[in-house]
């Protein structure tokens, strides 16, 4: 708990891959609690043009600022591009959020990168009770 407490202290700016526009999808409303609780976000969906008031970018390899975060919501097959693509950006973790997958072979792949891997977690309830 102490070092995803520390990480999520020592993080400013998330890429929300998957973020939805539309106000009941989870995406969104998680999205939303780590914009009031101070980070940064940035939409990455190639299908809206922004969420949250912020520029949505069709893939990390577009966005064109650093970011610590990569917090990912797509379908479990959707996933591993993801990863290939977050593994080439400056973020030093990736998270999938709860029920999104659980790999052993994507941890591996990750921590052989230098980054860590948070698996079905929700970084909106961390934030919550750890912050």
């Amino acid at each position: 708990m102490n070092d995803l407490r520390e990480l999520l202290k020592n993080s400013t700016t998330i890429a929300v891959v998957g973020l939805s526009d539309k106000p009941e999808r989870d995406s969104y409303g998680i999205a939303g609690v780590l914009q009031k609780s101070g980070y940064t976000i940035i939409p990455v969906n190639p299908n809206i043009d922004e969420a949250l008031g912020e520029k949505s970018y069709p893939d990390l390899e577009s966005i064109p600022s650093d970011f610590d975060i990569v917090n990912v919501f797509r379908k479990p097959g959707d996933v591993p591009p993801v990863i290939d693509q977050a593994l080439e950006t400056k973020a030093h973790t990736i998270w999938l959020q709860t029920g999104i997958t659980v790999d052993d072979a994507i941890a591996r792949k990750v921590e052989q990168a230098g980054k860590r891997l948070v698996q079905d977690a929700c970084i909106g309830v961390a934030v919550r009770t750890l912050l």
